[in-house]
């Protein structure tokens, strides 16, 4: 059996997506989805990409949405990931749409389409309120919230907030993000014995008010280029800290995205570009 995909990327964080309202993917077959994001994610064996996206029906919205981290494991959510899937769904012609309605394991989520000569340029994305208590991160510990606390890791003691924008984030403000370990710190906080879900974790440097630098690591997946939530979680952070206002540009190593946190609906607004790579076929499924 083969399958139909189209690989995409927002910022060089890129995906995998499947329209499974025409193909029909067999759960039940030997590993699953799980195993199906982690054969066609490799890099070496497989397509190669940070996760895997499903295209589905939904009663609730326009589209249902379901992504695979590279690991196998299933992410709630994925801003770069949701500018790729309502990009994909016009492109394939499923939609003729500019305001899609999208149905995430972390809710219902908004994206409104630019388009320009029948291409998709960029997508703003409704990534919704961030969640600050710990109950709704999760994350354990005392205290209802973990803003600048302090958290043992590697024999150090970093500060970081944390917070849930659909998925769980630690974000961790550090003077120079270029040289950071982020290799050794990512691993040591994603698994870290406070977040029993995981946690992505982001490391930003304030360049001024209105400009951060991060880079990300994202849980099940590594380092990637850029992630839409954890640049959202980045200025939550920064402005919950002070350290910015609420209208900021995070420069990531695949590019910039722009981020607002709404003061009047406490929604965080996401805008950044969307590029389709190739479109293929995977022989090697048995799904």
């Amino acid at each position: 059996m083969s399958i139909r995909f189209t690989k995409m990327h927002g910022l060089g964080n890129d995906f995998i997506l499947i329209n499974c309202l025409e193909c029909k993917l067999r759960e039940s077959a030997e590993g699953g989805l799980p195993e199906l994001a982690r054969k066609i994610c490799d890099r070496h064996f497989g397509v190669g990409s940070d996760g895997l996206i499903l295209a589905l029906p939904s009663k609730a919205a326009s589209f249902r949405m379901r992504i695979f981290n590279s690991d196998g494991s299933e992410a709630e959510m994925c801003g770069n990931g949701l500018r790729c899937f309502a990009s994909f769904v016009r492109d394939e012609g499923l939609t003729s749409e500019r305001e899609l309605l999208v149905e995430t394991l972390a809710g219902i989520k908004k994206a409104d389409l630019t388009v320009k000569g029948g291409k998709v340029e960029s997508v703003r994305v409704d990534m919704g309120a961030p969640l600050l208590d710990r109950k709704d991160i999760p994350m354990k510990g005392s205290g209802s919230r973990a803003i600048g606390e302090k958290i043992r890791l590697m024999g150090e003691r970093i500060e970081a907030t944390c917070l849930s924008m659909g998925n769980p984030h630690c974000v961790v403000f550090v003077d120079k993000v270029d040289t950071f370990p982020v290799e050794k710190m990512g691993p040591a906080l994603e698994n870290h014995n406070l977040f029993p879900r995981r946690t992505n974790a982001e490391f930003v440097q304030v360049i001024s008010q209105s400009e951060l630098r991060m880079r990300v690591w994202e849980r099940g997946a590594g380092e990637t280029l850029a992630c839409g939530t954890g640049a959202s979680a980045a200025v939550v952070a920064a402005s919950l800290t002070g350290r910015t206002g609420r209208r900021v540009v995070v420069h990531l190593p695949g590019g910039d995205l722009k981020i607002e946190w709404n003061a009047s609906d406490d929604h965080v607004y996401m805008t950044g570009p969307v590029e389709t790579v190739f479109r293929g076929e995977w022989l090697i499924g048995g799904l």
